[in-house]
């Protein structure tokens, strides 16, 4: 079990939260490390921008603790599923992090993470636990409406938290060995994608020559599109997890 375990991952988390940011097509807009405006003030009522900016590191550890580690009761899981479920919780919202760890670990789903969803989370071998969050995660994020805008850079996140995640609760081999799984599937993922975009696309054609041949078309770019999309994701992950295990 994890005791005081924040600051590490708090460490790894602040690492994409870090500085200043105000983007029009972020629900959160004024953000500083990670925190809105307006979580901000629940914490010092009235604080302006200004504030904001020049949060204290104290003030940046304690809305932290209160508003995801305590939630998502980080002190009682598993080193490497606190920073897994942590991550999450701090991107999406503690409850929807806590879901995808419930629905893995087979209790019943309703966000708050009680003693039974604590110990289904430690009677599970960690390293599932880990891959199958993040792949929730990941599958969230894909649903969102500005993934168009930000989808890259938080498959590229939820690729580096998922490899530092696993690197708390693995040797190097079983790094390696995720690494090349990784990779092996980028590299099988590509050659489909190939296959779909070139010669293949008169098959998919063929099977859709009752539509016009604009919708035809268009279903086979986005076709190929998502195969892509998957070799990015897994080269991120082969990435992310090669770096882990050459440093362990």
């Amino acid at each position: 079990m994890a005791k005081g375990n924040l600051p590490a991952v708090l460490a790894e988390t602040l690492a994409y939260e870090g500085g200043w940011s105000d983007h029009p097509q972020d629900t959160g807009r004024a953000t500083m490390k990670g925190i809105t405006l307006a979580t901000y003030r629940r914490y010092r009522p009235g604080a302006t921008e200004a504030d904001l900016r020049a949060i204290s590191s104290a003030e940046v550890e304690r809305i932290y603790r209160d508003g995801y580690w305590n939630q998502v009761r980080g002190d009682d899981l598993v080193r490497g599923v606190d920073l897994t479920v942590f991550d999450y919780g701090v991107n999406s919202g503690p409850a929807r992090s806590i879901k995808a760890l419930q629905q893995v670990a087979g209790v019943g789903v309703d966000g708050i993470m009680g003693p039974a969803t604590v110990l289904a989370a430690r009677g599970l071998p960690a390293r599932d636990l880990i891959k199958r969050v993040n792949a929730k995660r990941l599958g969230f994020v894909q649903s969102l409406s500005t993934f168009a805008v930000f989808g890259k850079g938080w498959s590229r996140r939820i690729a580096a938290i998922e490899a530092t995640s696993l690197s708390w609760v693995s040797t190097k081999p079983q790094l390696e060995a995720d690494a090349k799984d990784a990779r092996t599937t980028a590299q099988k993922q590509a050659g489909g994608a190939v296959v779909t975009g070139g010669a293949g696309a008169a098959d998919q054609a063929n099977h859709l020559s009752s539509l016009p041949v604009g919708v035809v078309i268009a279903v086979v770019v986005v076709v190929v599109g998502v195969l892509i999309f998957r070799v990015v994701i897994n080269s991120q992950r082969a990435a992310a997890l090669a770096k882990v295990a050459k440093e362990a």
